[in-house]
């Protein structure tokens, strides 16, 4: 693991850096007993070396730009987003990481597909359009499941993953007293009120919808740029330039293999050498 992480030292840099300033929160956390805000600490210092674990146990190596755009968003989801508010003191802080991770969910996708079909024994070639809709696929498939999770925490355990939305008009059905599916709209909303009891939030409050379809929107977003730069990318077989090229894992090569490297030293003792 140390090997891996002092591969590439853009990456190296980053990692120590973001580490330091969670250590960094979590002692500021600790003393402000913000038990909360710890849990989300060590969360984030586990998730850190999930790229470096991920390339040492899978035999493949991450791109720096792939591997440093997947530690800034970890630091920015869990520690700027959560512990610092930035979700709700910074406007469209969840839109930019939605989009962020449709893109990397996308190169996620067309790279699983890349690796699993880089095996001697197959003969056949990939399209380069088949390739590109797997990464679109799977990226909207893994914002749909996250949607899912956002629904069920605040559904079951009262959480407000799905942010509300203030609306100034209402257009539903259920206020149709003919009972015809004829759409009743309420415009110009400026207030509400609950049991006597104004919100003062000049309007009326979404209870998620607007914030789940605006995330797979910008997750849409997101998932195309990559698909497409994949696209011409596979087209090329990796030879045109494209911004898809730095978002790749490829395969190890024996001399970055630091799993097998570090086996072999274990089995042959230092000194020792093997008959010829």
């Amino acid at each position: 693991m140390n090997k891996e992480l002092r591969e590439h030292r853009s990456s190296f840099f980053v990692f120590y850096i973001l580490r330091f300033l969670v250590l960094v929160v979590l002692v500021r956390q600790a003393f402000m007993r913000n038990y909360e805000s710890m849990f989300f600490c060590i969360l984030t210092i586990l998730l850190l070396y999930v790229p470096s674990w991920v390339q040492v146990k899978l035999r493949i190596e991450l791109p720096p730009a792939l591997e440093i755009t997947i530690l800034c968003f970890i630091f920015a989801a869990e520690i700027l987003g959560e512990v610092n508010a930035f979700y709700v003191k910074i406007q469209n802080w969840d839109t930019m990481l939605h989009t962020l991770n449709g893109f990397l969910a996308a190169a996620v996708g067309f790279s699983m597909i890349l690796l699993l079909n880089d095996d001697e024994r197959l003969t056949f070639d990939l399209s380069p359009l088949f390739l590109a809709l797997v990464a679109f696929c799977f990226s909207m498939t893994i914002g749909v499941l996250w949607e899912f999770f956002e629904f069920g925490m605040d559904y079951f355990f009262g959480s407000d993953m799905q942010k509300d939305t203030i609306i100034h008009a209402l257009h539903t059905v259920a206020l149709d007293t003919t009972r015809t599916n004829k759409v009743v709209t309420i415009p110009n909303i400026q207030d509400v009120v609950i049991n006597g009891e104004s919100l003062g939030l000049g309007g009326y409050l979404d209870i998620g919808i607007i914030d789940t379809m605006k995330d797979l929107f910008v997750n849409f977003i997101g998932a195309v740029v990559f698909s497409v730069t994949g696209f011409f990318y596979a087209r090329s077989k990796g030879e045109k330039r494209t911004p898809a090229q730095s978002f790749v894992p490829s395969k190890k090569t024996e001399e970055t293999d630091y799993l097998a490297r570090a086996r072999e030293e274990n089995r042959l003792p230092s000194g020792e050498e093997t008959e010829s």
